[in-house]
């Protein structure tokens, strides 16, 4: 392939990319959220239904019977998905994931036992709440782009602002 031919194929892909890769990212994490949130309706069809139950007796002191819990945080997660899905009230939706987000990471330091094998080692349940980060930070990248901005395909353009 020359390199016109290339450079040709590889513009387009990377606008394309620039067009539709945040809009792909919000919905494959509305999906996940949507997904995981609808489990929760259902008593012990999550794995997590478990370790989030006690998380949320915990962090409030057990003021919180299971059931309403697993509820609560099933309509949560499923209002968070939609939000991502949708694109609508995005940045409540960005905002209530976020705090879903501390909640979800607290069982590392509440139940080390339970999410950690030894130091440093995290067992599976620890494997599931640490790869939040890369949500957390989709998520930020979604946020960055609430007002109206996008992705970028073309570093002249990214040079011509720059120089304002």
């Amino acid at each position: 392939m020359d390199p016109a031919t290339f450079h040709s194929i590889d513009r387009r892909l990377t606008h394309w990319m620039a067009e539709n890769g945040l809009t792909l990212l919000r919905i494959s994490i509305g999906l996940v959220f949507l997904w995981f949130g609808v489990l929760k309706f259902w008593p012990d069809l999550s794995p997590a239904d478990e370790l989030a139950a006690a998380t949320i007796d915990k962090l409030f002191f057990g003021f919180i019977p299971e059931a309403v819990a697993r509820v609560s945080l099933a309509v949560l997660e499923t209002a968070i998905g939609l939000g991502l899905i949708t694109g609508r009230f995005l940045r409540l939706t960005l905002l209530l994931l976020v705090g879903q987000m501390f909640g979800t990471v607290t069982p590392l330091v509440l139940f080390p036992d339970v999410t950690w094998s030894d130091v440093l080692v995290p067992t599976l349940e620890g494997q599931y709440i640490l790869k939040n980060m890369v949500i957390v930070a989709a998520a930020l990248t979604i946020g960055a782009t609430a007002r109206g901005g996008g992705l970028v395909d073309d570093p002249e353009i990214l040079e011509a602002v720059a120089e304002r």
